[in-house]
């Protein structure tokens, strides 16, 4: 199997439970508060460590509590932590997540540590890898990430990219992305449009728009739509499993981890998003960012109830 390595950013989030979500200057009533470990760098690195597969984690998060807490949170679930650096006088990043009734939420992130990551911190370790899968995103400085990328691809590693939190990106770096994975909001950002919700209709023009950004494939991820995917080889859509969704926290960052899980076990393209979607779906049906993500048995176990192909997901 194929190494997977995640450098991206880790967070304590602040999770507040809503019966809606506030409008600009409107004051409301929660109904829970939990804290818990998150970050989208994080969440996908436990992702791909609970579905059973040894990743190593890069990144940097505070010397108090919070920092303390992500790195052992990783570590339960057999991410290396190694490489995640304490960085002293910089507190962990933070977000503060609203969820409301029906699952939808607003994240506000600050980054701290995350911040103080640099390629320095890396480079040595993609002398050992001539293969394998990088995740990252862009809650890190985006120089590192584009350091991060393009050493990666000189090793021969399968490069994907979660175009989170969105912003303009340089041609050269994506260029440079093997499998680029933004959601719907995501997409609109990095094609200069306005935000709202793509229809399937939309969708197949849409992604070959990203394609000729740069990258080699687009997974456009939709949410209860499922994902549409697009190569210069082609275009299919992928529905989405039906399920009572209670917090979409994180299940973007379940399929990347399911993602690189099926591609590192030499599952096809498809097959790996297949099992990422149904990784994803379980996730959505209970509160929370990485404490929702399921485990392989969870995975499998879901996949045996909708599909007759499951023996094609097992180890």
């Amino acid at each position: 199997m194929k190494p997977i390595i995640v450098i991206g950013d880790l967070n304590m989030d602040f999770v507040v439970q809503t019966p809606k979500l506030p409008v600009r200057g409107e004051t409301i009533m929660g109904t829970n508060f939990r804290m818990v470990p998150g970050g989208k760098g994080a969440n996908q690195a436990v992702a791909a460590g609970k579905l059973g597969k040894r990743v190593k984690m890069i990144g940097r998060v505070g010397k108090d509590i919070f920092g303390e807490n992500l790195i052992t949170g990783l570590s339960s679930v057999g991410v290396d932590t190694q490489l995640v650096l304490s960085t002293p006088e910089i507190s962990t990043g933070i977000a503060l997540i609203l969820v409301e009734d029906g699952g939808q939420n607003q994240i506000t992130v600050t980054p701290g540590a995350n911040d103080a990551l640099q390629p320095n911190d890396f480079k040595e370790l993609f002398q050992e890898y001539q293969e394998g899968y990088l995740l990252t995103q862009l809650g890190l400085p985006l120089k590192t990430v584009e350091e991060a990328i393009s050493l990666a691809k000189d090793t021969g590693m399968t490069t994907i990219l979660d175009p989170a939190p969105a912003s303009t990106l340089n041609p050269s770096l994506l260029n440079s992305v093997d499998i680029l994975t933004p959601n719907e909001s995501e997409a609109l950002i990095l094609l200069g449009q306005q935000s709202g919700e793509i229809t399937l209709e939309q969708a197949a023009s849409m992604s070959q728009d990203l394609l000729s950004l740069g990258p080699s494939c687009v997974i456009l991820k939709m949410g209860r739509k499922g994902a549409w995917l697009t190569s210069q080889k082609e275009c299919r859509h992928f529905p989405a499993h039906p399920v009572e969704a209670i917090d979409v926290t994180a299940a973007g960052d379940t399929f990347n981890g399911a993602l690189a899980v099926g591609l590192s076990e030499k599952k096809t393209l498809e097959e790996s998003i297949l099992f990422a979607n149904a990784a994803a779906a379980i996730s959505v049906t209970s509160l929370g960012a990485q404490d929702s993500i399921p485990s392989r048995g969870e995975v499998n176990s879901f996949l045996n109830k909708v599909s007759h192909s499951i023996n094609r997901f097992n180890k």
